[in-house]
Order: C-alpha cells, then sequence, then structure tokens
C-alpha cells in the first residue's frame, strides 16, 4: 500500500480525496483514518485540517446512518497522531486516546439511538434465559438497562481505541517507509511504559473505582497491553527469529485471555526490568 500512500501525500487535495473516499466506502473508514494521521503526522494539524475534514464528512454522515465507529475512529487517531507527533512517544499518545475514548463512553457518545432498553427488549424476547437472568439482576437492584448501556459503550470504545491505533500503526509505517525506512520497526520495537506512565494509568484506573466512572477502567489497560505486544515484536526481533512466531503469537492473543493477561503482566514488569535493553547489551 506504500504507492497508494505516496501518490495521496503529493499534496492536500489528493490526500484529501482518497481519505473521503475510502470513509464513505462502507467497513474501509480505516483507510481513511490513516491518511488522515499521515497528513497529520507529516505536516502538522492546522495544513492537514482540509484532509481531516474531507474523512470526517463521510464519517459523520455513517453516524448519521447510526455508526459511530468511523468517525470517533478519525477523530480518535488524529488526536494520537498530534500528540505523537509533538512528544514523539507512543505511550502518551496511547494514555491521551484511552482519556478520550473513556469520556466518550461517559457521555454516552456510543449508546444506540432510544438507548439499551429496546436492546434489552429484544434479547428478552428472543432468549427466555437471558430474560430470567435480567430479571434476576433486577430483583437484586441493580439499574439493568444502565449495565447494558455501559457494556454496549465500553465495547465499542475498545473497538474504536483498537482501531484507531492499528490506524496510527499503519499511518506510521507509511511514512517510515516515504521519509524513514525502518524508522518506525526500531521505534515500535522501542516502545514501553515508563514507571511515571505506568503510574499515571493504575491512578486514572483507582480514580475511575473510587468516583464511579467504570469507562476509566474499561480501558485503562489497552496502552498496557500495546506495550506488552511491542515487547514481544523487539524480542523476536532482537532474536531474529522467524515471523512465524509472530502469527502464532497474534493467533494466541485473539483467541486465548490468558495470553492476554500474560502480556499485560510481562508489560508491566517490563516497565522496571527493561527486558530489551538488558537482550541488547548481552553478548
Amino acid at each position: 500500500m506504500l504507492p497508494v500512500a505516496r501518490w495521496m501525500m503529493r499534496g492536500a487535495p489528493y490526500a484529501a480525496a482518497g481519505a473521503a473516499v475510502s470513509t464513505a466506502i462502507p467497513w474501509l473508514f480505516w483507510l481513511g483514518a490513516a491518511v488522515a494521521a499521515l497528513y497529520t503526522l507529516r505536516h502538522g494539524l492546522a495544513p492537514a485540517l482540509p484532509v481531516i475534514i474531507a474523512a470526517a464528512v463521510p464519517a459523520g454522515w455513517w453516524w448519521t446512518q447510526g455508526d459511530i465507529i468511523p468517525l470517533a475512529s478519525v477523530l480518535l487517531v488524529v488526536l494520537m497522531a498530534v500528540v505523537l507527533r509533538a512528544r514523539l512517544r507512543w505511550s502518551e499518545s496511547l494514555i491521551a486516546g484511552t482519556l478520550v475514548a473513556a469520556a466518550m463512553i461517559q457521555l454516552e457518545i456510543f449508546l444506540p439511538p432510544g438507548g439499551a432498553g429496546p436492546v434489552l427488549e429484544q434479547l428478552r424476547q428472543g432468549s427466555p434465559d437471558i430474560a430470567a437472568m435480567l430479571s434476576e439482576l433486577s430483583r437484586q437492584g441493580m439499574d439493568t438497562e444502565r449495565l447494558a448501556g455501559l457494556l454496549i459503550s465500553g465495547v465499542t470504545a475498545l473497538i474504536v481505541l483498537l482501531a484507531a491505533v492499528g490506524c496510527l500503526a499503519l499511518a506510521r509505517s507509511w511514512q517510515a517507509g516515504l521519509y524513514n525506512p525502518g524508522g518506525f520497526r526500531e521505534e515500535f520495537h522501542a516502545l514501553r511504559l515508563a514507571p511515571r506512565e505506568l503510574a499515571v494509568l493504575v491512578v486514572l484506573g483507582v480514580l475511575g473505582a473510587v468516583l464511579a466512572l467504570p469507562a476509566l477502567g474499561m480501558l485503562v489497560w489497552v496502552p498496557l497491553l500495546v506495550a506488552g505486544i511491542a515487547l514481544v515484536h523487539g524480542f523476536i526481533g532482537l532474536k531474529g527469529m522467524n515471523g512465524l512466531w509472530l502469527v502464532a503469537f497474534y493467533m494466541l492473543l485473539i483467541t486465548t485471555w490468558p495470553m492476554i493477561l500474560i502480556v499485560l503482566l510481562t508489560a508491566f514488569i517490563d516497565t522496571f526490568v527493561d527486558f530489551r535493553g538488558r537482550l541488547a547489551r548481552s553478548p
């Protein structure tokens, strides 16, 4: 896809056209978001505004049709690109994206029209077991509609945040391929949370629990997960291992919850131990 990125980077009109067409096509919004992020990374926010608007307009139309994911992904990846361009730290960009995605949950942006009530009613009608479970939860004093709304918003926000991270990685790899070959691989392999950044995530999680802001707790682990994925990439790169190891790793990551917990724990430890640094210094 690098030739496509090269063509779009010939100027703002090319990038705007590519972003608009991509975002208007169903299930191709990620490409438009990546183009907007690429232009933002290369030229900054102000020069990239025409490209961002070109991507946001068709994404906004999808919002009017009931799909908020394209527009939220475009806006989130642009924000993360701005932070990454200014700070040159993936970790800070990930934390910023997590905070904004959590704010979107609290603002109920991801709730379907009419709230979670119609969804619950469909579930009750479609499954007697679910209807009985919801009735039992209601008898216990739980607000099932609020719980369902939080679950819907949390899952949607997680999809949007992961999509934005993927689009940002794609845009950064395009930027490296066009202007700094090999730069993205080196940058991503070195991604690691600093102790103060890990402390920020822990504080955010605690505040979410204390202040009854569950959105923070639902997403605060995502930067740590990305850092763990980068650790695996860096370890395999340093060892010169076959790329099939990455395929196996992603298969396990997608299909098994214990693998996700292992990656999170390893990334947590790596914050203080720096496995890649020790491996690079070893003979």
